[in-house]
């Protein structure tokens, strides 16, 4: 295992979330919102249900769910040029609007929800590390309040909930920030169930491989950063 004698940054324990907030209602115009703040991150996550789907689905009485994600000019330190304005999204957009939507479809039972499409809008104001990760577990309420809405609620089979792990000077720790990521020798996304269930897991070593059990480390922690998140998101629901 990686070394644990050092502090963190934030002076954060090693198996401590940072600090997290969902409140529901935000944006008033769409089937469902939810503005989660995880430490210095804060997106913003809208649900649009529209009464069509993509051509390869029609006549097949299913559903879709699709994400968009973006990232506000000065939601960074320095200001981020909008991607509109260069006629194209980066690879790194696409690829995590692409995670969003896999993390949330798994979560759903397409057939319950009939020829209708579901967007879920993921719009980052403040990066701090952790935004893909507080995108799915924000989208997700957002994706639960529409589909209460549309009076679809018997489609969600399951709750999701995502969160970063990693190794670094002071061990294997839960929830990086942007000081913690930038700097990490293995950086980690899980995207987890309630049920005990994984959706996905993202796994990269920035300087030497790490091993099996530092990697179960990881899982451990992601499980114990993931059971808060999931009470942050039943708590939000709840005072909707």
């Amino acid at each position: 295992m990686t070394d644990t004698a050092g502090k963190r940054p934030s002076g954060r324990a090693p198996d401590e979330n940072r600090i997290v907030s969902i409140e529901t209602g935000f944006a008033r115009h769409a089937e469902g919102s939810a503005l989660i703040r995880v430490g210095g991150t804060e997106v913003l996550c809208t649900a649009t249900i529209e009464d069509r789907v993509p051509p390869f689905l029609r006549n097949k009485g299913q559903g879709w769910i699709t994400a968009e994600y973006g990232m506000l000019p000065r939601a960074t330190h320095s200001r981020g040029q909008r991607e509109a304005a260069k006629g194209k999204q980066s690879g790194r957009t696409q690829e995590i609007q692409r995670l969003i939507a896999r993390s949330l479809r798994a979560c759903v039972d397409l057939k319950k929800i009939g020829e209708r499409t579901i967007t879920l809008d993921c719009d980052v104001l403040n990066a701090d590390g952790g935004t893909r990760c507080a995108s799915i577990t924000g989208a997700w309420v957002a994706l639960s309040l529409a589909l209460k809405k549309a009076k679809r609620s018997q489609a969600l089979t399951a709750q999701v909930a995502a969160v970063s792990c990693g190794l670094t000077d002071a061990g294997a720790v839960l929830d990086l920030d942007y000081v913690e990521d930038s700097s990490a020798q293995a950086d980690t996304n899980f995207v987890l169930t309630a049920d005990g269930g994984i959706i996905e897991i993202q796994g990269t070593a920035e300087d030497k491989p790490f091993q099996e059990s530092e990697f179960f480390e990881l899982l451990r922690l992601a499980k114990l950063g993931t059971a808060r998140l999931f009470e942050a998101q039943n708590k939000a629901l709840e005072t909707t």
